[in-house]
């Protein structure tokens, strides 16, 4: 920066550095930010700094803190320079100076702050006019390296060099950090007044409830007294609506804050006030509260100009916004020629329903408030660390004294002296307790700062044991099924129709639930945040090692089950007998009889084994009692749901993420329509296997269920696009609409073995497959970009060696070409043809696990490039102008 744009201060930091504030670092980071940091306090000695550093950071502002690893290196080329080794450790040679060195620095004793020796460096502080690049005006430092340091040619320019990336550093933290405090203070208060708004609109509701008790007959919402409003006509859709929330988002997570010079000015005062969106409008004391319903009307409450906003993410709400959208230019028409009077205003009620969905936005946007701020503690404390450690080893390493120094400027910087985010953490912890927890702090602290589920050994013990049990049964599986002659042409029918389907769709479910263990592992160790990306509450999110106890618990119990009801058919028993193997689900079967008032007392003698599979695994996914991951079953089945009524629920990206998995699970969906069908027809009585697939609309039926995955995610494309606008969803939506042609082409083809049907098929197939590979490849993992710094992949990798991405293109591409199986007819050996298609099917399921991971770490670089750390919820009640 040159003279004019910078007023240099020249500031000569010479003055003795106290003991007491060189402990200063640690001593904050011990007593304020443990709960972040995981108590910040140095780990046992063989734990490197750099591993905890990178542990404790904030995976995705990872690029704004020190990068205290190219410090070391600009230390490891001084140190090269000097040809000197580091210098000794104090124990050894310089105990005997070190307490007269230490007393001459007590300030008592030294007033004027003067070292007996020569500084190093000389720090000069400006001020910046201006910002580059995002930077918020403000101090930049500069560090001189001077002449009686004592440094000489390479050591001279190492050390200048070293010192100009510190600064740099310094510099880059200093930016960061305010312009993020800057952000939650924005936040904070914009938060501030839409609970000021509650407060009164819930005071008003409780009211008009109270006043409405005794004509509440003669109401017309008989349910809840409302409030009772007059509508002033707005002019926003659905999608404005969104597209604002979107808006929103992006300027909280991208918009530089000017700085705040006034000192004196409280941490949450504004001089203009500012909604959620981010637009400055009106001055906080001349806007009205305003509240937003579902169609983005403002509305007049008990002489109040107000507005709220319930996000549409429900069918009720889809189903009324659109119906608002599609009839808005009518009613506006018949507003305008109808007599209703002088205002032209209908009534709307605002009753408790819709204020607690309020209430419930606002805290979960100060819950994520308080999380940002946490961060904002955790990345102060941490760079600061990383200063006192980077200075210690060039100490170490030079044998010069400039740590005292330079910590002092870094000490009165503005990212650790300014105390703005430490009260205005204070102020959200004692808002929410006063308004979501009763006044009850130890209530507030469980939304606030949850606590991490512990991990036990006994949860690895149960694997390790497990995993023994099932593979010691699989290898018995697979002796006795090759001594009977299973799985070949000769095998027996009846059990390659009604038992093996049962296996081959657990063998699926579980093997693509243990390629997520081992998604969620490598996401774990690379520092991926799917939590963040999914939303899942972390002291109910599923760990790797549970996912791997569900599974090797599960597989040894069918593998185990399915051992002992082969073993019983090779040695010829009846029928009868050996359809009551599964005693170990007797109970649960009585339990269900009890529950459901059925009558099941012939449950052994004429229910196939397939069926209680197929119970006990329904029974266990619905139990109400909080046993075997209650939170994660009913996450999974709200997230089931939300697919099968898509478009009617907004897509969030654990639903679609879902709908892709259940893509790759198009075969284990067929089984289970087969099996369905081939007990609710009751062909199990009379063993007729081949019932469901000879009547035709159960065959119909079965190809309609090979279409609806990707049915499902076309709709959710076609949600997106909607509540978007962007354009990219729709062309996704194309990707699929070729999935289902190509389906569709494949299902004529086996009914009519034609040249002109197979030609079709190799045509739309490829066409289809080329389409795929491209957004998997480009859109989906973020690879190819031709002008990156990594030729053929992206400028951020997670992934260190390169070629590991170059082979994951490779075996996407060639798993992405089983629809070859339909020309080809692949038969390996005497196999039968269902076990080849298992096969299939199991690569399919792999590539999706492959897909998984790079799909993620292509959605967190892009929250790092934004340093998106914590979700902006959209607010309810909405500042506007007024017209």
């Amino acid at each position: 920066m040159d003279a004019t744009g910078a007023q240099s201060h020249a500031a000569h930091i010479s003055t003795p550095y106290p003991m007491a504030s060189f402990e200063t670092p640690a001593h904050r980071c011990h007593h304020h930010s443990c709960g972040e940091l995981h108590c910040c306090a140095l780990r046992p000695p063989m734990v490197k700094f750099s591993k905890q550093f990178e542990g404790q950071l904030v995976p995705e502002w990872k690029e704004a803190f020190v990068d205290y690893w190219l410090l070391k290196k600009d230390i490891k080329k001084l140190q090269a320079a000097a040809g000197v080794e580091a210098a000794p450790p104090q124990s050894q040679f310089q105990a005997p100076v070190a307490a007269s060195h230490w007393v001459m620095r007590l300030p008592f004793l030294n007033p004027h702050g003067q070292h007996k020796e020569h500084s190093a460096i000389q720090v000069h502080r400006k001020l910046a006019s201006s910002g580059n690049h995002g930077a918020v005006a403000g101090e930049v430092y500069e560090t001189e390296v001077l002449d009686a340091a004592g440094f000489a040619g390479a050591e001279a320019e190492a050390a200048r060099a070293f010192f100009q990336r510190l600064d740099e550093q310094l510099n880059k933290v200093n930016r960061f950090y305010e312009r993020k405090e800057g952000e939650f203070l924005e936040r904070g208060e914009c938060l501030r007044r839409q609970l000021q708004i509650l407060v009164e609109l819930k005071a008003a509701v409780t009211e008009a409830r109270r006043r409405g008790g005794s004509s509440a007959a003669g109401s017309a919402d008989l349910e809840d007294p409302s409030v009772s409003c007059s509508i002033l006509h707005g002019d926003q859709s659905l999608r404005g609506i969104t597209k604002q929330e979107h808006e929103s988002q992006e300027k909280l997570a991208d918009n530089a804050t000017a700085k705040n010079t006034d000192e004196g000015e409280d941490h949450l005062s504004i001089s203009e006030g500012l909604g959620d969106s981010g637009r400055i409008e009106k001055p906080t004391e001349e806007v009205a509260n305003k509240l937003m319903t579902f169609s983005g009307r403002a509305v007049t409450c008990q002489g109040r100009s107000v507005r709220i906003n319930i996000p549409v993410t429900t069918p009720s709400r889809t189903v009324f916004a659109i119906r608002e959208l599609l009839f808005d230019d009518m009613l506006s028409q018949s507003r305008k020629t109808g007599g209703n009077g002088g205002d032209g205003g209908e009534k709307l009620s605002i009753n408790k329903k819709k204020v607690h969905q309020a209430e419930k936005m606002i805290r979960g946007a100060l819950v994520e408030l308080y999380k940002g701020l946490g961060y904002l503690k955790t990345y102060r404390s941490l760079n600061m660390l990383a200063f006192v450690k980077i200075l210690k080893k060039f100490d170490k390493v030079t044998a010069k004294e400039v740590q005292t120094i330079y910590l002092k400027v870094v000490e009165s910087s503005y990212f650790n002296s300014s105390d703005k985010a430490i009260r205005l953490m204070d102020d959200v912890e004692e808002l929410f307790v006063r308004h979501f927890a009763s006044g009850d702090k130890r209530k507030a602290m469980k939304y606030l700062k949850p606590n991490q589920k512990e991990e036990s050994h006994a949860t690895t013990f149960f694997i390790g044991l497990f995993t023994g049990g099932f593979v010691a049964l699989f290898i018995g599986y697979c002796i006795m099924a090759h001594i009977s002659g299973m799985y070949t042409h000769q095998s027996n029918k009846v059990y390659m129709s009604t038992s093996y389907p049962v296996l081959s769709m657990f063998s699926l479910f579980f093997l693509h639930l243990f390629l997520y263990g081992c998604n969620i592992f490598m996401w774990r160790k690379t520092r991926i945040n799917y939590a963040f990306i999914f939303e899942f509450a972390p002291t109910k999110e599923l760990k790797y090692r549970d996912v791997f106890l569900i599974c090797t618990t599960s597989m040894t119990i069918v593998v185990g089950v399915m051992f002992a009801h082969l073993t019983l058919i090779v040695k010829g028993y009846s029928s009868s007998t050996v359809q009551a193997i599964p005693g170990c689900l007797l109970l649960v079967c009585y339990i269900q009889r009890y529950i459901c008032n059925v009558y099941c007392q012939c449950c052994y003698t004429r229910m196939r084994l397939t069926l209680l599979f197929i119970q006990v695994f329904l029974l266990v996914l619905v139990c109400p009692f909080k046993i075997l991951y209650r939170s994660s079953r009913y996450h999974f089945l709200i997230a089931i749901r939300n697919i099968i009524l898509t478009p009617f629920y907004k897509v969030v990206m654990v639903d679609f993420f879902m709908a892709d998995q259940l893509c790759s699970q198009v075969p284990l969906l067929r089984t289970l329509e087969y099996l369905a069908c081939y007990y609710i027809t009751s062909s199990y009585k009379t063993q007729d296997y081949g019932y469901c697939t000879r009547v035709k609309h159960f065959r119909d039926l079965a190809y309609a269920v090979s279409f609806l995955p990707y049915y499902w995610r076309a709709m959710q494309c076609a949600r997106r696009w909607f509540d978007e606008g962007d354009i990219n969803h729709i062309v996704n939506l194309g990707k699929y609409v070729s999935a289902m042609l190509a389906a569709g082409t494949k299902v004529a083809y086996e009914n009519d073995n034609s040249a002109g049907w197979l030609s079709l098929v190799v045509i739309v197939s490829s066409v289809a497959t080329i389409y795929q590979l491209y957004w998997d490849f480009v859109k989906d993992w973020g690879l190819l970009q031709f002008n990156s710094k990594n030729p053929w992949l992206r400028n951020d990798l997670i992934l260190k060696q390169k070629y590991i991405y170059f082979i994951s293109m490779g075996l996407n591409l060639l798993l992405r070409l089983a629809w070859l199986q339909t020309v080809i007819h692949p038969n390996i050996g005497s196999l039968d043809s269902r076990v080849t298609l298992f096969f299939l099917a199991a690569l399919e399921v792999i590539r999706r696990g492959l897909w998984n991971f790079y799909r993620l770490e292509n959605e967190h670089l892009n929250n790092a490039g934004k340093f998106r750390a914590v979700k902006v919820v959209p607010l309810p009640f909405h500042e506007v102008e007024e017209n």
